[in-house]
Parts: C-alpha cells; structure tokens; sequence
C-alpha cells in the first residue's frame, strides 16, 4: 500500500471523528494529513512528511481556533444567551404539575416527560395538578417554581 492512501485514510477518518466530537484538533490533525499526503505525491521524504503533518497541524490550529471561538461568540449573541446545561437548562422552563405543591411542601412536576420534585416557596396557595409553573432556582435536584404571569 503506498503512503499517499494512508494519508488520505486517516484524514478521512479523522474528519469523521471531527463530525461527532467537533474537536478543533482533530480537525487541524486531518489538515496535516491532507499536506503530508500532498508531500507524497510530490515525493518528498517521510521525514518530511512528518515535519509537513506537524508544521501544518500547529499552523491550522493557531489559525482556527480563534476563527472558531468568533463564531461561537457569535451563535451565543445571536441566540441572546449562553448554552446551558444540567441543571442550568431547566431555568426559564415551563412544567405541569402531576401532583400537588402545597405551601412549604414538595410537589412533583414534569418537563419534557422527566418527573421532578419541585417546591413554590411564593406561592401561598396549592398548587394543582395541571397547573404550569415556571422553574426559577434549583438545590440539589428540588427545583423552585413560580406560577406563570397571567
């Protein structure tokens, strides 16, 4: 097998492990690939090769990364906030309640069909089944919820 395929097999396959991880790195890894295999076909020296794959891999990570961290800034402003996770996602969020929130006590609530214990510390009335609530604040795994304006 000459080397020029096994260039072009491992970009390859490290473009497809950029898809599913969208790593930068392995990304800029496929970029020195791609050069090392265009020093193969110009018949330069493995040793080369490996110099082309290193020197092009540092030189497309130093040019991407920032170009990349601009267009996740800009994805973050465009959407008004930042990506959240966990916990964090839930914030804002509307649940309908499936049992009962009395004052000071827990209820449970459902989002996106997950079932959660929730408390309305603000509210002085129960809460009933049915009813939407909007998730403020989170301890631990109990949210905290308010009624929604009307």
């Amino acid at each position: 097998m000459t080397l020029w395929i096994i260039w072009l097999s491992l970009a390859a396959l490290l473009m497809i492990i950029e898809v599913f991880s969208q790593m930068v790195w392995t990304l800029c890894l496929a970029i020195g690939c791609v050069a090392a295999l265009v020093g193969d076909c110009f018949g330069v020296a493995l040793e080369w090769q490996l110099i082309i794959l290193a020197a092009t891999t540092v030189a497309a990570y130093i040019i991407l990364v920032p170009y990349v961290k601009r267009w996740h800034e800009k994805q973050v402003a465009k959407e008004g906030r930042a990506s959240r996770t966990g916990m964090e996602a839930l914030l804002g969020r509307r649940a309908i309640v499936t049992q009962v929130i009395h004052p000071g006590e827990i209820g449970r609530a459902r989002i996106d069909g997950d079932s959660w214990q929730v408390v309305a510390p603000g509210v002085p009335y129960a809460i009933p089944c049915g009813a939407e609530v909007i998730v403020t604040d989170y301890n631990s795994i109990i949210l905290t919820a308010t009624l929604p304006d009307k």
